[in-house]
């Protein structure tokens, strides 16, 4: 019995994601067999693709987020049952599969009232913004300002949502008129079209000229450097990623009166019971009405185009790969 996955033969682009046939995992002690429905796509398989963050090894299938069915369960498991519905985000990466054996302790239980779309896709997404804004011990607060860069992203679209529950001012970068449009329908207060605009200038100008306490950075490149500058003195920038480019070494004087961080939610979610009270978090956010329904739906097979999208800008929120 065989399944269908996608592997990285090398680091390169889209077209190096190659469609085989593989023997079906077994479960070993303590794993479970999980039959994937829906596969979430995110920037972190982009740069496992590229090499910019490498798989242990190539040939190597990436992917670290889904929803699925437990198949099968291995020795000492209890947890878990044949038929329960399932989730998972993190390492060890190996999602682009039909099947998958994983350890009990890497996956939780979904709940009935969300379904596989509202979940996959958007999984990781929602744990980073638990990380940003619940762990870091310098989350921002009611009445400061967060500037939000790519808010109309997967990511971008959570944060706006979750911040503006927090109480404060958001602003956002976005590269479209009609990215904007969706990121103010999700809660955006001020959109930044930063292919027109200057972010920075726009920031401080919407700040009175003191510039932002707090910003979210997923982009990387020389926009880090920008979004330090977009900061007020003393103020705060996380950066999550480097969709935009590679992070380019820093000055130590661009952090003078700036503090920075770059959280990994990947390392993160490596500790089980984290992972599981963060998956809870955003379960519960889930009920209490944040909105994921933004998003674009791939078939297994067309994963490369969805790359493609999602590395060009053409995707908002979520994006999903559908087994069939």
């Amino acid at each position: 019995e065989v399944i269908k996955t996608l592997w990285i033969d090398a680091p390169g682009g889209p077209e190096m994601l190659r469609l085989a046939s593989t023997p079906t995992p077994r479960p070993g002690a303590s794993e479970v067999l999980v039959r994937q429905t829906v596969i979430g796509v995110n920037f972190v398989d982009i740069y496992h693709r590229r090499g910019l963050h490498g798989l242990p090894a190539y040939p190597g299938i990436p992917g670290v987020e889904a929803t699925g069915v437990v198949e099968e369960t291995g020795e000492g498991v209890t947890d878990f049952a044949l038929g329960d519905r399932v989730a998972y985000a993190g390492l060890p990466a190996g999602g682009y599969a039909e099947m998958r054996a994983l350890p009990a302790g890497r996956l939780v239980k979904l709940p009935d009232d969300l379904d596989d779309r509202q979940v996959a896709g958007a999984f990781l997404r929602g744990l980073t913004a638990f990380l940003l804004l619940k762990r870091l011990g310098v989350a921002p607060e009611t009445g400061q300002t967060v500037l939000v860069q790519a808010a109309a992203g997967g990511l971008g679209l959570i944060l706006v949502q979750w911040l503006k529950r927090l109480g404060t001012t958001t602003l956002g970068t976005v590269g479209l008129e009609e990215k904007a449009e969706i990121a103010r329908r999700f809660g955006l207060d001020h959109a930044i079209l930063y292919k027109d605009t200057d972010f920075v200038a726009a920031a401080r100008d919407l700040t009175g000229g003191a510039g932002v306490d707090f910003a979210i950075d997923g982009v990387g490149g020389e926009t880090l450097e920008k979004t330090l500058a977009s900061v007020r003195p003393f103020g705060i920038v996380a950066n999550v990623g480097e969709s935009g480019g590679v992070l380019r070494p820093l000055a130590v004087t661009a952090l003078t009166n700036r503090f920075l961080i770059r959280p990994s939610v990947l390392a993160y979610l490596m500790d089980d019971a984290a992972f599981q009270e963060a998956a809870a978090v955003w379960f519960a956010m889930l009920r209490d009405g944040l909105d994921v329904s933004v998003g674009q739906d791939y078939a297994f097979e067309e994963a490369a185009r969805a790359h493609a999208d999602l590395e060009e800008g053409r995707t908002s929120g979520a994006v999903r790969l559908v087994v069939s």
